[in-house]
């Protein structure tokens, strides 16, 4: 599978978001799918996942109530609606798919996710 990150952009401070992923390739409806960010001189971070049917949702705690996740298998998309944005969520944002599709809870863990987009840029200006 291909995955294509879009959406990010500059946003003021107390804005909002979405950022969308694109699949292509291996059946979309088979993965599991997860957003990270990454922001410079800092590892990459686990943002939020979502189930295969996307009835399952975890987040990072930290963005629990500020991120939404969501998926659309009739378009082979994946969505990261951001709320209330501060400075400290100025990064990098990577979607991910796993083919842990079993996987319960759903996996954070960066080395689980076999296949990574480009990242898009978010900034958040104070």
């Amino acid at each position: 599978v291909q995955l294509q990150a879009s959406g990010g952009g500059l946003v003021q401070a107390g804005g909002s978001l979405r950022l969308s992923c694109a699949a292509s390739g291996r059946t979309f409806s088979r993965l599991l799918m997860g957003w990270f960010r990454q922001t410079a001189g800092k590892e990459r971070e686990f943002v939020a996942a979502i189930s295969v049917s996307g009835t399952f949702r975890v987040y990072a705690d930290s963005m629990k109530g500020q991120f939404t996740i969501s998926r659309d298998n009739a378009k082979n998309m994946v969505y990261l609606q951001m709320s209330s944005l501060e400075s400290e969520d100025t990064a990098v944002y990577y979607c991910a798919a796993s083919a842990e599709i079993a996987s319960v809870p759903l996996p954070r863990e960066e080395r689980r996710y076999d296949t990574w987009g480009q990242g898009t840029l978010v900034t958040v200006s104070s």
